[in-house]
């Protein structure tokens, strides 16, 4: 629950956890940063998450996995489209973290067919 809770607060606010944690203020750079951390602590505590129904073929590391590379693709093309930051790997790991999310969801949906 701390690591969600962390992550969540990073994700939004992460100038915030940088104060209270560090006592320093977050440049651009940093802030982009935190929140790409928030985001894996996010699916941290997914993947930490108890199975209720683990017959059902979606482990909690599978919809870890899954969530972290959907949420880091639109991040990251968030970041290069509409603050116009980003280096010359930006759009390449959009590329390889949104194709890895396809991939997982379509093996899930070939799965349950």
């Amino acid at each position: 629950m701390v690591e969600a809770s962390t992550g969540l607060v990073l994700v939004v606010a992460p100038a915030v956890v940088a104060k209270l944690l560090l006592g320093a203020e977050l440049d651009h750079t940093a802030v982009l940063l935190a929140r790409c951390f928030g985001i894996a602590l996010l699916a941290l505590a997914l993947a930490c998450w108890p199975d209720r129904q683990p017959q059902e073929g979606w482990s909690s590391a599978f919809r870890a996995v899954l969530t972290y590379n959907a949420l880091i693709a639109m991040y990251l093309a968030y970041v290069g489209a509409v603050e116009h930051s980003g280096g010359l790997l930006l759009w390449p790991a959009v590329a390889l973290h949104a194709g890895v999310a396809v991939g997982l969801a379509l093996t899930k949906r070939s799965d349950t067919r």
